[in-house]
């Protein structure tokens, strides 16, 4: 393999499978690599695919910058661009700082705590809704459902408005995809039809206040510093997708490696005590969002390379979780692997993720209840991937099990 024909901006070259053996040659050749961008506004991108590179990227703010360019890997105008900046992923200490402080008070580990009961009724409701005909499409029937409706709960969204989130998140993430792309302008759209669903959903909140985050998010104050709408607007959107998409997605991807590893799935059933190291195993081996980007702010050292002030710096999640110096035997499936210290969540630093305790929670009641009502669950045809190169996301899933009755949650 020669380092040219590595490309990893085309999303085709992840429909088939993620490309785990670019990276690991990456890793191994050039783990600091300057990589052309013919579609871009500049000549290239560097790629940083080892671990260590990879917490140092996402830790650094002060010479790897989320505000100068934003976290994606497009490259935006300066209209989008400066919207892009007024959410939290895009931002920078001391601007993010002051951000995630006003957050904060509406996504308490209490509130996560109280959300657990929801969350095995939710999902017991889910698998009732398919238990019976012993076949389901496990992305759209299962995994995608959950994530939504915890998320609905949660921020104060109506039930019955849940799949206008589903829709306008996949428009906006999966816009790469013919299946969720209707016109060129569809993932633009979908987010303004979210602002403003948002805006709405936002004074309902300020003139009848609950107890779910959109009701704290509109009342949340820090010596007189509070949200304004575009803020508001921004965050419910970034939870929209990041809870969504990332949940289903890791939900889903863990399922087929189940599937690719069945031997594991049944040492899950034997002894449900691996449950918590079968989850961090889940999160490293699927990875659901494969990198993130950062802009130079300064001329810096990494990896034996010198980045110039201004250079585009993406970090590879997906190939830091397989890096061989930190996980033996990388790509073996292992729900008993220990010291699992994966990047799943973004490796520590101001960019952890807000909802990594969400997240680890709903994956461990949906595996319980699968395991306890749908034990044998086999793949029943042929798994449909995104084209995206930054989810790595299954679309359709088609399943069987045992039919059985269902438990009436």
């Amino acid at each position: 393999m020669e380092l040219h024909e590595i490309d990893l901006g085309n999303p085709d070259n992840f429909v088939q499978g993620v490309p785990h053996e670019w990276f690991a040659h990456l890793r191994r050749e050039a783990p600091v690599f300057w990589h052309p961008d013919p579609d871009g506004h500049a000549d290239g991108y560097w790629c940083v695919t080892r671990y260590d590179d990879c917490v140092t990227v996402n830790r650094d703010y002060e010479h790897f910058s989320s505000h100068l360019k934003a976290t994606l890997y497009e490259d935006w105008d300066e209209d989008l661009l400066a919207q892009q900046r007024l959410m939290m992923l895009n931002m920078d200490p001391p601007m993010h700082t002051r951000y995630r402080r006003l957050v904060n008070k509406g996504f308490t580990p209490r509130m996560i705590r109280d959300l657990e009961a929801s969350v095995v009724t939710y999902t017991d409701r889910i698998l009732d809704g398919v238990c019976e005909a012993g076949t389901a499409d496990f992305v759209e029937q299962i995994s995608a459902e959950l994530p939504l409706q915890v998320i609905a709960e949660l921020m104060g969204v109506p039930q019955e408005d849940r799949h206008l989130v589903f829709d306008w998140s996949n428009r906006m993430v999966g816009s790469k995809d013919p299946e969720y792309q209707v016109a060129a302008e569809s993932g633009i759209e979908a987010s303004m039809e979210l602002y403003a669903y948002a805006d709405e959903l936002c004074e309902k909140k300020r003139l009848d206040p609950h107890q779910d985050l959109l009701s704290v998010l509109t009342q949340a104050e820090i010596d007189g510093d509070r949200l304004s709408q575009l803020e508001l607007d921004l965050f419910f959107m970034l939870l929209a997708v990041a809870g969504n998409e990332t949940t289903r997605n890791l939900i889903s991807g863990a399922m087929v490696a189940f599937f690719e590893n069945p031997d594991q799935w049944e040492r899950l059933r034997g002894d449900r005590s691996l449950l918590p190291s079968a989850i961090e195993e889940m999160l490293r081996f699927v990875s659901p969002v494969m990198h993130f980007r950062r802009q130079a702010t300064a001329d810096v050292e990494l990896g034996g390379q010198q980045i110039r002030e201004g250079d585009k710096v993406i970090f590879w999640h997906i190939s830091a979780n397989r890096d061989e110096t930190v996980f033996p035997d990388p790509h073996r499936f292992d729900v008993a692997r220990p010291a699992n210290n994966h990047m799943a969540f973004g490796g520590g630093g101001p960019h952890f993720c807000l909802g990594a305790n969400l997240a680890r929670m709903e994956i461990k009641v949906m595996f319980d209840r699968l395991l306890d009502r749908m034990g044998d669950i086999e793949l029943d045809g042929e798994v449909q991937r995104l084209r995206s190169n930054f989810i790595n996301g299954v679309k359709h899933l088609p399943v069987r099990f045992t039919p059985s009755a269902p438990v009436g949650a």
